[in-house]
């Protein structure tokens, strides 16, 4: 069953992180900062109204995310049911491990853009059913970001991910390790045989995006001096290229012009920048509770996000603190209070508005539809996280 998941104002000077007592990564060293033939499977949706779907708006004027996957529910049905079938049964302790963090929550919500997206496409086409290729690519999608999240949570020592355990905290890093391997190994082998080279380099891109991003990221700890386009680069590295090259790749199997598929690309990369600056506003903005991990995690590993860089061309103390790694009592907190008074979560709003102006622009070749009253619906639910 899909949750109805809505998210109230934010009251930004509220925040639930300083109250958190100063957390200095021990792991850290203060030398490593110096590093910088088709066949067709049924998708007829019952609960597709023939009038349309629009984002549905509860009465407090909230986005409601099962309403707008509603058009897609029996696809996303599906995917569930399939995925522990394409994991296999060979070794029950990565099978185990990787179902931990199926059965963690989450809303699905790439697979369901791509859904989205080949829906959407495929009315372009003419396309009256979704491919056996469309719904495996939604469902390898989901695997490789799994994996990622498994190999996140090593890196980052993250021991809850959406308010449960994380794998490495209950099966140790070498299970947890070995089972993000064995989820990126059964994605690429299902990638290789949707025998389409083209969706396969687009993916597999990816994965190695991905690697970049968390060697980009560990090599920037507590730098001061990266730009917002390094930000922006990471970012699209660590989370807008899944969405992108999906995207695009739902449109390759409807069989569109390539100029469409380019246009998917766009919508999914901003769309995903988009998320991801949201995503480090709440870190600063909400409890662990909410966030369901612990608050400004980010900035206590020495990570600096889109809020944190704005805040430091205002606040030249900002700089002495995190340049000394939070080395005494109270400075962690102090740093806090400083990125919400520079503005730098304002600005970090407008720059995740300009992204999903972007992406939302990028949607007009697209037929009027329920699928991309969603798609947009989806733009605007993730900007509603922060309004």
């Amino acid at each position: 069953m899909m949750l109805s998941l809505t998210f109230p104002s934010v009251d930004l000077s509220q925040v639930g992180c300083l109250r958190r007592l100063r957390a200095r990564p021990l792991w850290r060293s203060r030398s490593a900062r110096s590093l910088g033939a088709r066949c067709i499977v049924s998708t007829t949706q019952d609960d597709v109204r023939s009038g349309g779907v629009k984002p549905a708006v509860a009465s407090s004027g909230s986005i409601q995310v099962s309403s707008l996957l509603e058009v897609v529910s029996g696809d996303i049905k599906r995917l569930n049911e399939n995925l522990k079938a394409l994991i296999g049964a060979e070794n029950p302790v990565l099978v185990s491990a990787a179902e931990q963090i199926f059965g963690a929550g989450g809303k699905r919500l790439r697979p369901a853009l791509v859904f989205l997206v080949s829906r959407a496409t495929a009315q372009i086409s003419g396309l009256k059913e979704l491919t056996i290729q469309h719904q495996r690519l939604a469902e390898i999608i989901e695997m490789i970001h799994t994996a990622s999240l498994i190999h996140d949570d090593v890196i980052d020592d993250s021991g809850i991910r959406r308010g449960k355990e994380t794998v490495h905290q209950i099966y140790g890093t070498r299970v947890a390790v070995l089972a993000g391997d064995f989820m990126f190994a059964q994605s690429s082998w299902y990638l290789a045989n949707l025998e389409n080279i083209e969706v396969i380099k687009l993916i597999s891109q990816v994965i190695k995006d991905f690697a970049s991003g968390e060697i980009k990221q560990a090599s920037s700890l507590f730098n001061c001096d990266a730009t917002l386009e390094d930000y922006l680069l990471k970012s699209y590295y660590k989370t807008a290229s899944l969405v992108a090259a999906s995207s695009k790749s739902a449109s390759i199997f409807s069989h569109v012009d390539t100029s469409i598929g380019e246009r998917m690309y766009e919508f999914g990369k901003n769309l995903g920048l988009s998320f991801q600056v949201v995503d480090d506003i709440l870190d600063f903005t909400q409890s662990t509770e909410q966030l369901g991990k612990p608050a400004c995690s980010d900035l206590s590993k020495g990570i600096l996000t889109a809020p944190v860089i704005f805040a430091l061309e205002k606040e030249p103390t900002l700089r002495e603190i995190i340049d000394s790694e939070f080395s005494e009592d109270g400075s962690f907190d102090t740093a806090i209070e400083l990125i919400h008074q520079s503005g730098g979560l304002s600005r970090a709003h407008e720059l995740a508005k300009q992204k999903a102006e972007i992406a939302i622009k990028n949607l007009e070749c697209l037929p009027e539809s329920e699928f991309r009253n969603s798609l947009e619906g989806i733009v605007k639910y993730n900007l509603e996280r922060i309004d």
